[in-house]
């Protein structure tokens, strides 16, 4: 808004409008951005359409000068027309579906997006980047070898660790040495891959459940008694080995807690976990794998607080393995919790065991 009021200003200070040589729309267009640019705003011309920006362009090189009289007459006239605008709309499919991003069902919009013809709005790449783990393995197994290091290319640096370290060796390899060949590759076929591998997402039909089926399993898990954990894990072995590792890797424990949170994190369970809970947790840890949680807690929080959890533990009766489990659990709720938030970051186990 700042630019609309300079020039709302711009116009209420000048003289009366007197006649000026005819200009087009897109010359006066070109004189408005051009002020704006000059303001030092932003002007978010990467919203308009392509032959629009480059005639834009073009048409501001062409350009030389203008009187001050007829860059005031301009700004005055915009002005008015701002002044008339009542409400505008997107102006098409793909701006309206933008506009209504979460408000519509994913049946609706991808219908509509369909039927129009348009992609999904915004930078491929950060779609494709948002991808789990297991949809861009499919991808770098099933495109060429050049596309494949290009995408692990765009990927964040622990994002495409991650990626390689889960593909089998000589696949990693081949995708490796193909990026020490991507020097050459230009910015629009970058641009034209993250399109196409991103339009290959938009022809997939919508999907009613958020997530992969193992972290809707491991999810589920992670609230279960751990005998009834073992148990269905144990069986999933039978059924279907692979599906029962990436379960394990979607699952987090009480027991996961040194091996996938960041220690500068732990003071954060403090905050959301009442002091109850945590001497309750404490005091019950009989395994090893939950006193090593509960070490990794106290060690990486202030003196007092953990000298205090401490004395809370002590004090209380003899906790039972239903009391314990149950204020693990809620440890837990609350980490996941400030990991869905974006407040912390999980650490993903390369060995589902861990």
């Amino acid at each position: 808004m700042t630019q609309l009021t300079t020039l709302a200003t711009h116009a209420a200070a000048s003289p009366p409008a007197v006649p000026r040589p005819h200009l087009s729309r897109r010359a006066k267009a070109a004189i408005i951005v051009q002020f704006i640019l000059k303001e030092g705003a932003d002007v978010p011309l990467t919203a308009l359409p392509e032959d629009l920006q480059i005639q834009l362009t073009q048409l501001l090189g062409e350009m030389r000068y203008i009187d001050r009289g007829t860059m005031q007459t301009v700004i005055a006239e915009f002005a008015d027309e701002l002044d008339g605008v009542g409400l505008s709309f997107p102006g098409d499919i793909a701006g309206a579906l933008s506009a209504l991003d979460g408000k519509i069902s994913a049946q609706s919009a991808a219908r509509l997006r369909k039927e129009a013809g348009v992609r999904q709005i915004g930078d491929p790449w950060q779609r494709l980047a948002a991808l789990p783990l297991a949809r861009l393995q499919e991808f770098v197994t099933l495109e060429s070898l050049q596309i494949a290091a290009v995408l692990v290319s765009k990927l964040d640096v622990s994002k495409a660790a991650e990626l390689l370290s889960s593909l089998p060796g000589d696949v990693a390899r081949r995708v490796t040495y193909a990026m020490s060949m991507t020097d050459a590759v230009t910015p629009d076929a970058v641009e034209r891959i993250g399109l196409s591998l991103a339009a290959q997402l938009d022809a997939e039909p919508p999907k009613a459940f958020n997530g992969e089926p193992s972290e809707r399993v491991g999810a589920i898990l992670n609230f279960s008694r751990a005998s009834t954990r073992d148990d269905l894990l144990t069986s999933l072995d039978q059924d279907d080995k692979g599906f029962a590792e990436q379960v394990r890797k979607s699952i987090f424990t009480f027991a996961h807690i040194p091996a996938r949170m960041d220690p500068i994190d732990a003071p954060k369970i403090t905050r959301d976990v009442d002091q109850d809970t945590l001497a309750t947790a404490i005091s019950g840890a009989t395994a090893e794998a939950d006193i090593k949680s509960v070490d990794f807690i106290l060690s990486n929080i202030s003196k007092r607080m953990s000298d205090n959890l401490k004395e809370m533990s002590e004090d209380l009766n003899a906790v039972s393995p239903k009391q314990a489990e149950a204020a693990m659990a809620k440890i837990v709720s609350a980490i996941r919790d400030l990991a869905d938030n974006g407040e912390i970051t999980l650490q993903t186990p390369l060995n589902p065991d861990d």
